[in-house]
């Protein structure tokens, strides 16, 4: 899979993108066949504990990025610019080839940002947009674009990152009517999370998909797996395996 063939998925197919933040995660979603893997500034808070992705910095991003690329052998690896990384045009340039050298076949920023968008992808780099709801500099985790207003502004931004290029567009959180309208007006193929059925594709953070938050699912997301019972029983059952002597057993010994 490569950037130009996801271009031309649109229409064709739904695109499957999921997060992932280590190696092994990596390594199983692309066996599965995966379309895209997305090394998420969300590490911020599923991996790293934080409230919000705001602290998440480039080593972090980097380090994440090496880690997923050295699991992926098919699926396009996106490497999150996360914030202040892209604040001048200098900047984004020399962190988004940072993130390439880390293994990243593109990178993703948020907001309308032409000038920046457009240098990066003259530098060769491809660059995936990011609409609606944008976690680095949101004051709320709300929806976006339910007042008319908001909505043309969003399909205005989006209108002016498809003419920039951009391979592919998230739409986070915004009415699934106005991704409707968005995915039918731009050529770039739309990525929906919490945007509804009429997106070219769909984005789900890996933890949420696993359902590893002890019952708690975003209402965008699906738990296709309740881990963090599976995970809790797993631990429970070593604990007492050890205080009672069952484990280690003479198989697992040396001799």
């Amino acid at each position: 899979m490569n950037v130009e063939e996801v271009k031309r998925l649109k229409g064709v197919r739904k695109i499957t993108v999921l997060t992932a933040y280590d190696y092994q995660t990596a390594k199983i979603i692309d066996d599965m066949g995966i379309d895209m893997i997305l090394v998420g500034d969300s590490l911020g808070m599923v991996v790293l504990g934080y409230h919000d992705t705001k602290k998440v910095t480039m080593m972090d991003m980097i380090r994440h990025t090496q880690a997923v690329a050295r699991g992926v052998k098919s699926a396009i690896v996106i490497g999150d610019l996360p914030i202040h990384s892209f604040d001048t045009i200098e900047d984004a340039l020399a962190n988004s080839k940072r993130l390439v050298e880390a293994g990243a076949h593109a990178v993703k920023l948020e907001g309308n940002k032409p000038e920046i968008i457009r240098a990066i992808i003259e530098a060769g780099i491809s660059v995936q947009g990011h609409l609606g709801l944008l976690p680095q500099t949101a004051k709320s985790m709300r929806v976006r674009g339910k007042r008319s207003r908001d909505a043309e502004q969003i399909l205005a931004d989006a209108k002016v990152l498809d003419s920039l290029g951009v391979f592919s567009l998230v739409l986070e959180c915004i009415p699934l009517d106005l991704a409707r309208r968005i995915t039918r007006a731009v050529a770039t193929p739309t990525i929906g999370i919490g945007a509804g059925v009429h997106c070219d594709g769909q984005v789900l953070v890996m933890n949420d998909m696993l359902g590893m938050d002890d019952g708690y699912c975003p209402r965008h997301a699906n738990a296709y797996l309740d881990l963090n019972n599976l995970i809790g029983k797993a631990v429970k059952s070593y604990i007492e395996d050890v205080k009672t002597g069952r484990f280690p057993e003479d198989r697992h010994s040396f001799h």
